[in-house]
Formats: C-alpha cells, structure tokens, sequence
C-alpha cells in the first residue's frame, strides 16, 4: 500500500469516528481523485431507505467538480473495519469509474485491488 491509500483509509476512519455515532449514520468512506483530492462522506439512513457513503462520496466528488475517482475505501465501526463495497455500490462504481481501486481488509491488513477483481460474495451487506 502506498502513502497515499494510508492516508485515504485515515480520512474514512476520522470521518467515522467523528460523524458516525448513530443507526442514520454509521458507515464513512473516502475516495483519492485522480486530480489528487480527498472526497469524504456517510451513509444516510432513514425508514424511507438508505444511501451508501460510497454514493454519497460519488455525489460529492460530483458536486465539487473533483472529476473521476482513483481509490475508494469504506470503514465500518467508527473506523475499525473495511468492509468491500456492498454489491449495489460496485455496480455503479465499475459502471461510472471501470478502473477505480479499492482498499479492503485482507487477513485484517488494509490491501489494495482492482474493484473488478473483487471475488463475488466479498461485500458488506450493510452497516
């Protein structure tokens, strides 16, 4: 893992900590541009449904006219758990940005890969 997804799973994890400390909030990520800019954000949960903090970041990133996304990582329990994406969100990350790399926890050890080489059945269910 280089520096920079270090630093990228560090910014989900202080977003957790600090944002995520209830049921409507409890998952954070964080995406590197490939212009080098950190995107953050939290799911949203509500009866009516719920958002996952990747597209949350995507509309973010978006928003802020930050451009195609480079690596995305998502962390649950306030920041100790990285989870791969759920199997909605690497649909619309692959569909949106085919080359995007995430960060996963291999045998407990934050690993990088291809989101498209992610083995089936590797992903979160929710929160």
């Amino acid at each position: 893992m280089q520096d920079t997804d270090r630093a990228l799973v560090q910014a989900a994890s202080a977003v957790a900590r600090l944002r995520c400390r209830t049921a409507q909030h409890a998952v954070a990520a964080a995406a590197l541009t490939r212009d080098g800019r950190v995107v953050t954000g939290v799911n949203v949960r509500h009866d009516a449904g719920e958002v996952c903090a990747e597209l949350v970041v995507m509309g973010t990133a978006a928003t802020q006219g930050a451009g195609e996304l480079a690596t995305i990582v998502t962390v649950t329990d306030r920041g100790r758990s990285i989870p791969p994406p759920c199997t909605g969100c690497r649909r619309v990350l692959l569909d949106a940005f085919p080359a995007i790399r995430v960060i996963v926890a291999t045998e407990g050890e934050p690993t990088v890969l291809p989101l498209a080489d992610l083995p089936a059945g590797a992903e979160h269910v929710g929160p």
